[in-house]
């Protein structure tokens, strides 16, 4: 009876619930305080608690409550220790709470994760970049465009203008000046020339290479980087469910042969194990003798080329074997399928995935199948940058 009393003031009473909430404000600091405290002040702190509990339970307004409320603040003030920085203190648990927070939805929900290479395009990209030399018509953004460009799409620019006439001599690799902070050098006649917070593949971007002559005022350097899609990965719904064939995974490579050691990859799953796998000549996948079409649930954009198309990179080509890849000049990415003939038989309790950038993929068709509990979930929400591709992903 008197829990449900207490229910029905809690939802009848805003004072009722601001009383509840500083006795509970009360009782907290009791706690944490516990050890400093007399046995005295203990005993006060917990009669007076009793006593606030028993008279807001009974009260039948306003007043009465707010005098319980002031009695129990009197104690309280007088018995408890004042905190230094009593502000700070609740920014920092403020600030512990939401950390908590963030944590267990990045443990249990979803996880952050940037597109590292091209391998899943077009579906979800990864970096690139394009050489905007022979392209005046491009400007460099100024002002909020290039806010705009930098934090809602990701694209940066970069340009750099030779001051006087000379040959490349000096390609140095970028160094970390503070933490966080790189610099590049690279020297032109007697001239250096700095270039901070370089991209990894700078010099490849950029087209550079020793003995190149430049003109006084030629641009020497000038492309545009697009970030990779930033997406959560949804690391739920594989703890009611196994994976499906066609769905987009997220796995870790840990210590598996072929692949850099304790990262993540993002590939297509395209089988389990027990299954006998072909990649036809037709670019088709074959499983246990089915072929795979459009018709198939999540395959429906990667076979919709048209059978006298050829292969080409960043674009929905199907699955292409070692022969396939080697007529059109792509030759060593998948050893383990050489033609449409040969078979390869997942293992038990293992995956089987390729990316959709077929003839730029390093995937299962080089390095084989791997165990499923390398999984950490699934493709979920692209978060960054803004693009066709922003929002829930649908394998």
């Amino acid at each position: 009876m008197e829990t449900m009393r207490w229910i029905f003031k809690w939802f009848t009473s805003r004072t009722f619930r601001q009383a509840v909430e500083f006795g509970s404000q009360v009782r907290k600091v009791r706690q944490a305080q516990r050890d400093l405290l007399a046995p005295d002040a203990l005993a006060e702190l917990d009669e007076a608690r009793r006593v606030f509990r028993a008279q807001i339970m009974t009260a039948s307004g306003r007043e009465p409550i707010m005098a319980a409320v002031t009695v129990l603040e009197e104690v309280a003030n007088r018995r408890l220790k004042p905190y230094p920085s009593p502000s700070l203190r609740e920014h920092i648990e403020m600030l512990l709470v939401v950390a908590s927070v963030v944590l267990a939805c990045r443990a249990f929900f979803f996880q952050p994760m940037a597109i590292p290479s091209g391998s899943a395009q077009p579906t979800l990209w990864g970096i690139t970049t394009e050489n905007l030399l022979h392209r005046p018509e491009i400007k460099n953004p100024t002002g909020l465009k290039k806010w705009a460009e930098s934090w809602l799409y990701g694209r940066k620019y970069y340009r750099v203008v030779a001051e006087a006439d000379g040959q490349v001599r000096d390609m140095r690799d970028a160094k970390t000046i503070f933490p966080f902070i790189k610099r590049l050098t690279f020297v032109v006649g007697d001239k250096p020339y700095h270039v901070w917070f370089p991209p990894e593949k700078f010099y490849e971007y950029a087209g550079l290479y020793p003995g190149q002559a430049f003109k006084s005022g030629q641009d020497m350097v000038r492309f545009r980087m697009t970030s990779g899609d930033h997406l959560f990965v949804n690391t739920l719904t594989y703890n009611f469910r196994q994976p499906r064939r066609g769905e987009t995974v997220v796995f870790e490579s840990r210590t598996k042969e072929g692949l850099i050691r304790h990262t993540h990859y993002i590939k297509r799953l395209v089988a389990m194990g027990g299954e006998k796998v072909q990649v036809g000549d037709d670019r088709h996948l074959v499983i246990d003798g089915k072929r795979l079409d459009s018709s198939t649930r999540y395959f429906e954009n990667l076979y919709a080329f048209s059978p006298s198309s050829r292969p080409k990179t960043d674009v929905w080509s199907g699955h292409v074997n070692d022969t396939v890849a080697r007529q059109n000049g792509k030759g060593g990415i998948a050893p383990l399928f050489p033609d449409g003939k040969a078979e390869f038989v997942v293992r038990p309790g293992h995956y089987l995935t390729m990316g959709d950038n077929t003839m730029n993929s390093h995937d299962s068709r080089a390095w084989g199948d791997f165990p499923r509990e390398y999984v950490i979930g699934k493709s979920g929400f692209v978060f960054w940058p803004l693009s066709d591709r922003f929002g829930w992903h649908v394998d």
